[in-house]
């Protein structure tokens, strides 16, 4: 059933939407101009609920009623109980009444003046917002129109990194299901494509919970090929339009840590609060930690065993669990996928459960049970600072040593801006604290020079002969 796709590179178009200038809310009984062509008199009858209202291309549900100046009614749907559909933007009772609905909300009731020349009304609606489905064309060409059968929660929307979870219903035009999923649905991840080629780009102007009816035209679908039954789809014929039921039940976020998808992050449940441990912190974690193919070889927190605890941005543990725990939330889970770079490289590791292999990609699902963030510059006495200044330099030197300049080059950064001038250190204590900065900003403009990097090295040494040009 799965199609692979590559997800184009631009990012989403927005959704269409009316531009509304901020003005005063419209009161009971009131009177007011609306902008358009020509513009229309608006008077409210009855507030709706909400903020929201509808936009062009919309499909709204009105009762309305249309009388002359002298009373003589000409079109009512009020007669019938009977409530007419139809999109904004498209040929219905009176085309011009679109500059209206787009500014009702739900259950809301107006009477509209209708201009004969743009000076004289000579017919009035009386109109009431029922209900509006919001119509979205993707792709800005038709191509697939999605409407919004129910709305889902909260903002957010899936990326393209991203797991999701989806039930959809596909069929043609004359009703023949030619696609399902379970009632369970089904979970992949965007990038890598899923029945349809656009299908994953759909699905990221989606938000969780959110039910739609997708109209996919051909080029979009199987096009002038159409495709052959197999793998739970039935055939479909050459140049069909696809009628397609989804929902959105779910999603994963997947976070590229290092920024070059070598180390990939699912939450797996949300963790407590807005604060992540940073560089620096003392961590406790629980973990099991797997080859690709399930093999596990290390545990830790589970099963009896003691949890790990250690301190970030201390190599203490292997790059890409050091990167990725400093993200994490106390009471996060999380599944990390690590490329061989960040892992165990090239090397062959025998861990407490089984050998990890050269090469391998290795896998940690893991909690944050607990950590205490290092105490930022401004939380601590002259006093301290003057000491974590000093032992971050001298971490600097160590690292400088054995050839990692670029954690070194971190390490003095950090130390300087522990003494920085803030005005916080008496007389004795400026001289040291001027000490220990000029000697971090010239160890770190050698870290600079080691890794080639010809402007950070210049930029440390400038800041050196500022403060003394002898």
């Amino acid at each position: 059933m799965v199609v692979l796709s590559e997800i184009e590179e631009d990012e989403l178009d927005e959704e269409p939407g009316e531009v509304i200038e901020s003005a005063p809310p419209q009161k009971l009984g009131e009177e007011r101009k609306l902008s358009g062509d020509p513009p229309l008199t608006k008077k409210l009858l009855k507030r709706g609920h909400g903020w929201e209202t509808p936009d062009i291309n919309d499909q709204v549900t009105v009762h309305y009623v249309g009388t002359f100046l002298d009373g003589t009614k000409f079109v009512s749907t009020r007669d019938s109980d009977k409530p007419e559909t139809f999109t904004l933007g498209q040929v219905h009772v009176h085309a011009v009444l679109d500059h209206g609905i787009i500014t009702m909300k739900k259950g809301e009731v107006a009477l509209f003046a209708v201009p004969d020349d743009g000076s004289t009304s000579v017919m009035q609606f009386e109109l009431e917002l029922i209900s509006w489905i919001k119509v979205v064309d993707v792709f800005k060409d038709g191509g697939i129109i999605k409407k919004i059968m129910e709305a889902g929660s909260g903002n957010e929307r899936p990326s393209d990194l991203d797991e999701v979870l989806v039930k959809y219903h596909v069929a043609l035009v004359d009703g023949t299901v030619v696609a399902k999923t379970q009632e369970e649905g089904v979970e992949f991840h965007l990038k890598d494509g899923h029945l349809l080629p656009r299908l994953p780009k759909v699905i990221m102007t989606m938000t969780r919970g959110e039910k739609a009816e997708l109209i996919v035209q051909p080029q979009y679908a199987f096009g002038e090929k159409g495709r052959e039954a197999g793998n739970g789809i039935h055939s479909i014929p050459p140049n069909s339009v696809l009628c397609v039921n989804i929902e959105l039940v779910s999603f994963k976020p997947v976070i590229n840590v290092t920024g070059d998808s070598m180390v990939l992050k699912k939450i797996l449940k949300e963790g407590e609060g807005a604060f992540m441990a940073n560089e620096g912190a003392n961590v406790t974690v629980s973990y099991t930690a797997m080859l690709e193919d399930g093999t596990v070889f290390e545990k830790r927190g589970i099963d009896d065993i003691e949890p790990l605890k250690f301190i970030t941005d201390e190599e203490q543990v292997i790059t890409g669990l050091d990167r990725e725990v400093a993200t994490m939330k106390k009471g996060e889970r999380a599944m990390i996928s690590i490329h061989p770079d960040y892992a165990f490289g090239n090397m062959e590791v025998r861990q407490d459960f089984a050998t990890v292999p050269p090469g391998s990609n290795v896998v940690y699902d893991i909690e944050m049970m607990d950590f205490i963030k290092e105490k930022a510059p401004w939380e601590l006495s002259s006093k301290e600072k003057i000491a974590v200044a000093g032992r971050k330099k001298d971490e600097g030197n160590l690292l400088f040593k054995d050839g990692k300049y670029q954690r070194a080059g971190k390490k003095y950064e950090k130390a300087a801006d522990f003494v920085s001038e803030d005005g916080s250190f008496g007389d004795d204590e400026q001289n040291l604290a001027k000490a220990l900065r000029v000697s971090c900003w010239l160890n770190g403009a050698a870290c600079s020079l080691k890794l080639n990097d010809f402007p950070e090295a210049i930029k440390l040494c400038s800041q050196r002969l500022l403060k003394d040009e002898n």
